[in-house]
């Protein structure tokens, strides 16, 4: 299946590190090789860079590893295609807008007989079930709730979402509007949270280390969220089956 990587901070902070390692499964420690893609929230903005080549030797994505885009909030996939053609069209991350911000999306799974129907203005473009429950997840925040609800009211719709769609197969997914990073696990997930004191890490999937501590600030937090561990040396945690975490300055938010 496909690969998720998510990275919520307390302070804008380069991804190029822990994405580098991360690229290194769409073909060469891993076959994820149908398309891949990288949201960056900026303010409300978003930087969004999709393409249906395999992320390890992608000129987009070669661009990413040297190019230090510094974000709060960050959204990566590597698609293994289960549903769906290749093509841009059915590259994660996903964009919507709702309650004037932008919300990113993407899907590790594999999800069978959940098309329900769409009558707002929420349509899939692609073809894929993940951008369809996307977008079904937006319809039914929207109808959930008349104005920008608080983190923790929108935890508990989610909750109850992701609930709802988890039984029609795998729903491993990262979800953001730029304020928080929510994270849901079907199968498998983990992440680790960065802080003072920095340390430094080794990628699993490819020969780099960075020491943090003479790149962070002492208050610096950052908090990453992945597949499968990308650092050999770090303690990465792993989410229970129907876990839905929410993270929020670099830290997970307890509810």
């Amino acid at each position: 299946m496909c690969q998720l990587l998510g990275m919520n901070c307390n302070t804008p902070t380069d991804v190029t590190f822990s994405f580098t390692g991360f690229a290194q499964r769409a073909g060469h420690t891993g076959d994820h090789c149908d398309g891949w893609g990288i949201a960056f929230f900026e303010d409300k903005g978003v930087r969004l860079f999709v393409d249906h080549e395999r992320a390890v030797d992608s000129p987009i994505a070669e661009l990413i590893r040297r190019y230090p885009i510094k974000s709060r909030q960050v959204i990566s996939h590597i698609r293994k295609a289960t549903q769906g053609a290749v093509g841009l069209q059915n590259c994660h991350p996903f964009v919507r807008e709702l309650w004037g911000r932008y919300w990113v999306f993407a899907h590790n799974g594999d999800l069978k007989d959940f098309r329900p129907r769409l009558h707002g203005s929420f349509r899939p473009v692609g073809s894929t079930d993940s951008e369809h429950a996307f977008c079904w997840i937006m319809q039914e925040l929207a109808k959930s709730h008349a104005g920008v609800p608080s983190i923790p009211e929108l935890t508990l719709t989610l909750r109850d979402l992701a609930a709802r769609i988890a039984p029609h197969g795998t729903f491993n997914f990262l979800l953001s509007n730029g304020q928080a990073l929510w994270a849901h696990a079907s199968t498998h997930l983990y992440y680790v949270e960065r802080r003072h004191p920095f340390a430094e890490a080794h990628l699993a999937d490819e020969d780099l280390r960075v020491d943090f501590s003479t790149q962070a600030q002492a208050t610096d937090k950052v908090a990453l969220i992945v597949t499968a561990p990308l650092t050999r040396n770090e303690t990465w945690h792993a989410f229970g089956k129907h876990e839905l975490k929410v993270f929020v300055d670099g830290a997970v938010l307890p509810l």
